[in-house]
């Protein structure tokens, strides 16, 4: 796998949440305009199989009201791994350039579709490309994941439930918060990265989840 660093040609075009119509020549506009009603729809929604009361993801609702969400469309496929790897590096940039009101910064989330991936091998090669760059982005305080229609992880409320399921191949970079402490606990090999940025939380929910097995 290629190590040469992101360049502005890895860069993708990001629309934020609320241009409603997204150039189909420059920022892949119907990949976009599908996740940005995912989104709306799904993210921001009640779901009555969620296990808990609000919206799936209550940090993307708060980031759609105050700016701070952008979509992309890649025009990558499976056998383009190297590219995918460049496209997500300069992702982090962009992610760092993102404006965002003062002490804001935490509902800040980039969005990219992989419209080219959605078979089975294309969803393999988004896996291994984000489970390259996990670690990495643990330390940056970030998180990245992968969705697609078929993803198999269970909700952290109700185990049937499926959270991370969306109608197109999907690669989500976020800021990481403390409340991941419960990924951390499927995932160990992150725990060091997570306690160097949260070593407070990571020392208190630590104690409560011991004291919660005793």
């Amino acid at each position: 796998m290629s190590n040469r660093a992101s360049s502005s040609a890895d860069k993708l075009q990001l629309a934020p949440f609320r241009q409603e119509n997204a150039d189909p020549e420059t920022m892949g506009g119907d990949a976009v305009a599908i996740i940005r009603r995912w989104i709306r729809d799904f993210a921001m929604s009640d779901h009555p199989e969620l296990g808990r009361e609000g919206h799936v993801c209550p940090f993307t609702s708060f980031g759609a009201r105050i700016d701070t969400l952008r979509f992309g469309a890649s025009e990558a496929k499976a056998r383009d791994a190297d590219r995918i790897r460049r496209e997500l590096l300069a992702a982090f940039a962009q992610f760092d350039e993102i404006p965002h009101p003062r002490n804001m910064g935490v509902y800040r989330a980039i969005l990219i579709a992989f419209p080219n991936c959605a078979d089975e091998e294309g969803v393999k090669t988004l896996s291994r490309v984000q489970k390259s760059l996990r670690l990495t982005s643990f330390v940056r305080r970030r998180m990245i994941g992968v969705f697609h229609a078929n993803a198999p992880e269970p909700g952290l409320w109700n185990k049937d439930f499926r959270p991370l399921r969306a109608p197109l191949p999907l690669v989500v970079i976020r800021s990481l918060v403390a409340a991941d402490f419960a990924f951390v606990l499927r995932h160990p090999l992150l725990a060091p990265a997570y306690f160097y940025n949260f070593p407070l939380d990571g020392v208190r929910r630590l104690a409560e989840l011991t004291m919660r097995k005793a």
